[in-house]
């Protein structure tokens, strides 16, 4: 392909990949209760028209085979037999489209700027690009091609097989090494599950012993006074009065501090509401446009640099003027 002219290693460093290589891998269990190899060949098949549209084309694929060669202990040992797990290796090579463009100093000033050819260039690093997600953080193209392959087969009539881990770079590692990393992570998830209930047993905790010095001071309140002698009315120590009193003191206090949080918090729920109408009157005036291109941004900052600078190269697009609708005459409407 190199010598003919079909592709170009213009640009790629000596220690660059020049093939790459996708694998098509889903669940054993799923061929297995759908009739083993002979779906699995159907279902790589399709699987199989998704890696060459992914190529650009079948003749930038050089290999593609169907693995049979890996035996599923769990699952064998669960079903009493042999359990094969299929898989599809396709070896291609990775080509982008480069545009180049006539420079200023050629001979005819007037192609400047302009679009002088295509190239098929060989380049991994431009075919799957990393990018920024919503939240900043560093996202491969691997994980759009798993969602690509999922919705392929599932609308080729695939439907009940898992989807791959979201986000996974076992590409890169042993398969020891991705398992070990997967359980690393699951330790760790379980690890902060584990002191996030402790903290809420703290906190429940806190609030027990809170309760039960409520229930001892009321018991002791209760405890204070004892009928008279005569009459109905009740008796209490000096001591018990002085500890009475002043609790009902803290009461009477602690009410102006309430009534003013109360007032507070009807402020704020009433600055809320506000708030809320006026992000409402804010839709449909164009923010979205606005956000949707600072998304493109930072997904696909270099297409979006490249478009920017066509768009500045090419001449100012014409507004078009609404035609207006002919006037019915007066003998028309009456018609």
């Amino acid at each position: 392909m190199v010598e003919s002219g079909a592709v170009s290693l213009r640009g790629l460093k000596a220690d660059a990949k020049v093939f790459d290589e996708l694998v098509f891998d889903v669940n054993s269990a799923y061929f297995e209760n759908h009739g083993g190899y002979d779906y699995a060949k159907q279902f790589f098949a399709e699987a199989y028209k998704l890696a060459v549209k992914e190529a650009g084309g079948e003749e930038y694929v050089l290999s593609a085979v169907l693995h049979a060669d890996e035996r599923n202990k769990a699952l064998s040992d669960q079903l009493g037999c042999d359990i094969f797990h299929y898989h599809l290796h396709v070896i291609y090579v990775p080509v982008v489209g480069k545009e180049i463009y006539f420079k200023k100093n050629n001979k005819d000033p007037e192609l400047a700027g302009k679009l002088k050819e295509v190239v098929k260039q060989v380049s991994h690093s431009k075919k799957w690009p990393r990018f920024r997600d919503e939240n900043g953080q560093w996202v491969n193209s691997y994980s759009l091609l798993q969602d690509r392959f999922y919705e392929h087969m599932r609308a080729a009539g695939y439907v009940d097989f898992e989807r791959g881990e979201r986000g996974s770079t076992a590409e890169h590692l042993t398969v020891l090494e991705y398992k070990t990393q997967q359980e690393t992570e699951r330790a760790a998830v379980l690890n902060e599950k584990a002191e996030k209930t402790q903290r809420q047993l703290y906190v429940l905790e806190k609030k027990t012993a809170v309760v039960k010095r409520e229930a001892a001071t009321f018991a002791g309140i209760e405890g204070m006074t004892k009928p008279a002698r005569f009459g109905g009315s009740l008796q209490i120590s000096p001591a018990d009065w002085e500890t009475v009193s002043g609790l009902a003191k803290e009461g009477v206090r602690s009410r102006s501090g309430i009534a003013k949080l109360k007032e507070k918090n009807t402020e704020l729920s009433q600055k809320v509401v506000e708030l809320k109408k006026r992000l409402a009157g804010y839709e449909g005036m164009g923010i979205s446009e606005e956000i949707k291109y600072y998304q493109a941004r930072q997904r696909a900052p270099r297409r979006l640099a490249e478009a920017v600078s066509d768009i500045l190269r090419q001449p100012p697009e014409r507004q078009e003027q609404k035609r207006k609708e002919p006037q019915l005459k007066r003998s028309d409407m009456e018609r």
